[in-house]
């Protein structure tokens, strides 16, 4: 596909490639993208309107929410209920799903985080929405606790230099770049593949004496290979820096932390599945691939480590 075709062209332009599509996840993918552009210019303005700073309230994972978070969060809801094609939504903002009226014949459950990184928003700092689809099958709240291999699509829209809408639907990574004149999201970035090693490493090292000894073995092991650092601390941000130009993303369990701090449904496993589309790793341990774990709640926590090749001697 060349460079410059229209996100929505794109989507149905996949959409023929599968027999018995009939057209639900495209509009899914659609009213994604129409939210992601509202929620862009929100960004672009934070610093002109009273949208910045903290809303005053803490959500249900003991976290201060911030006004952008509410906004966001809010913003998806209304369109991906609109759109009539999810059974049922899970946000990281909210304590259990949601049903919506308009999804009740609809055909997929969604995971998303509205606004990863919400509290580097004062400072300007890169940060996105992460989104997470499957096939709805019971019905009911187990629907979202599949495995992560069975997601339909999976990504992010990072709202930096530039807001780019990154997804896939199990045929390669694609990122697309948002013209504000024209309010297209425009490829820009096709077939992204992480085949090549680059000698950078992204984690938080204020961490580093709360590690197990195999993690601690790894970033030593990292800087006597001569690594460079690199860490944001916005998920969205480190890990499309990775995707991009490869090298490491790590955010593994430490002492306070012993299940790990990231989400799996709405961080963890959407990022995974770009990676493995991608040609790169995912694991959450050793021994476990993040898209191999069974979810045994909405809001659980699990150990990531994402990037290209770098991470032989560690799963060595």
């Amino acid at each position: 596909m060349k460079k410059g075709i229209d996100l929505g062209r794109f989507i149905l332009h996949e959409e023929r490639k599968h027999a018995n599509a009939t057209g639900s996840l495209s509009l899914g993918l659609e009213a994604l993208s129409s939210a992601s552009k509202i929620i862009s210019s929100h960004v672009r303005r934070a610093g002109l309107e009273d949208i910045i700073g903290r809303h005053g309230t803490i959500n249900g994972h003991n976290e201060e929410v911030q006004k952008l978070d509410i906004i966001a969060n809010r913003l998806l809801i209304q369109h991906l209920s609109g759109s009539g094609q999810f059974y049922a939504l899970a946000s990281e903002e909210n304590e259990q799903p949601i049903y919506p009226e308009e999804g009740k014949n609809g055909h997929y459950i969604i995971c998303f985080d509205p606004l990863d990184g919400s509290s580097n928003i004062d400072v300007n700092i890169s940060i996105g929405t992460i989104f997470s689809i499957h096939k709805k099958v019971r019905g009911d709240e187990k629907d979202f606790l599949q495995a992560g291999k069975n997601q339909i699509a999976a990504g992010y829209i990072i709202y930096g230099t530039s807001t780019m809408f990154v997804y896939s639907t199990g045929n390669g990574v694609n990122g697309f770049t948002l013209d504000p004149m024209m309010g297209l999201f425009l490829l820009s970035h096709p077939s992204i593949k992480l085949d090549k090693k680059n000698n950078i490493y992204s984690v938080n090292e204020g961490n580093f004496n709360k590690w197990n000894d195999d993690i601690k073995k790894e970033i030593e092991n990292f800087k006597s290979n001569n690594f460079k650092a690199r860490y944001v601390g916005s998920m969205v941000a480190d890990v499309h820096r990775t995707l991009l130009k490869g090298g490491v993303f790590m955010y593994p369990s430490d002492d306070d932390n012993p299940s790990g701090k990231l989400r799996l449904l709405y961080e963890a496993s959407p990022m995974a599945y770009l990676f493995e589309q991608a040609g790169g790793i995912e694991f959450s341990s050793i021994t476990q691939s993040i898209l191999e774990i069974l979810p045994t709640s909405i809001h659980q926590r699990v150990p990531v480590f994402l990037g290209d090749y770098s991470f032989k001697s560690l799963k060595e």
